[in-house]
């Protein structure tokens, strides 16, 4: 038991959840009235398409894989991206909070009756359209491309690679697609996320190789 302990006593970083969520919950459960609309023109010329619904999603298996795979096979890289991810949730709970935001994107009515409307009415009901900014759907998703980019193991996996890529591409524009952010939440997580990108992987170039090897 002792061993087992302290072989995955990088588990702590999970008690983050015991002050995210509450925050979150708080900030979804108060923050639905009198915030500042963020969106463009733009936005309006993006179509609604319901079937992006699966890999809006999908998102929620792509995090928790790639989360429990750099957990139990590499405790350097866990800690790239958990911290990664952290600061980032960290950073958009505080904008929401202090700056109270969303968008009036999301159609009223609907062309098409189908499973995939039904799923999105769904999404609707229980995820405001408020707190969008910037859109930790796609700050998260990033996060984890860039972490399976940088690992070392996966590197050599070129259908990996291949698989991330596109799979986080569909989950970015399923964001735009299903009517949930703006062009300008997406870009204002695509900075944010070039921006710790430099901090958590470009400014340590050297060590991350060696110590990219670590086991658990």
């Amino acid at each position: 038991m002792k061993s087992l302990f302290q072989k995955y006593k990088h588990a702590w970083v999970f008690l983050y959840g015991f002050i995210y969520f509450p925050w979150f919950y708080y900030i979804e459960k108060n923050i639905t009235s009198n915030f500042s609309v963020i969106q463009i023109e733009f936005d309006k010329k993006i179509p609604f398409i319901e079937h992006f619904i699966i890999p809006y999603y999908f998102w929620f298996v792509f995090m928790i894989v790639a989360v429990f795979y750099f957990f139990f096979t590499n405790k350097r890289d866990f800690y790239r991206l958990t911290g990664f991810l952290i600061i980032g949730m960290t950073l958009f709970l505080i904008i929401s909070t202090l700056f109270p935001n969303g968008q009036l994107l999301r159609p009223t009515t609907f062309d098409r009756d189908n499973i995939f409307v039904d799923m999105v009415k769904m999404l609707y009901q229980t995820d405001t359209c408020t707190n969008v900014f910037p859109s930790i759907h796609v700050y998260n998703t990033l996060g984890v491309y860039i972490a399976i980019a940088n690992s070392e193991p996966l590197k050599q996996k070129a259908w990996v690679q291949n698989i991330s890529f596109i799979t986080s591409a569909l989950i970015i524009l399923s964001t735009m697609f299903l009517k949930q952010h703006s062009v300008v939440d997406v870009i204002g997580a695509g900075i944010f996320a070039v921006i710790m990108y430099y901090f958590v992987y470009a400014s340590h170039p050297k060590d991350s190789h060696s110590l990219s090897h670590q086991p658990i």
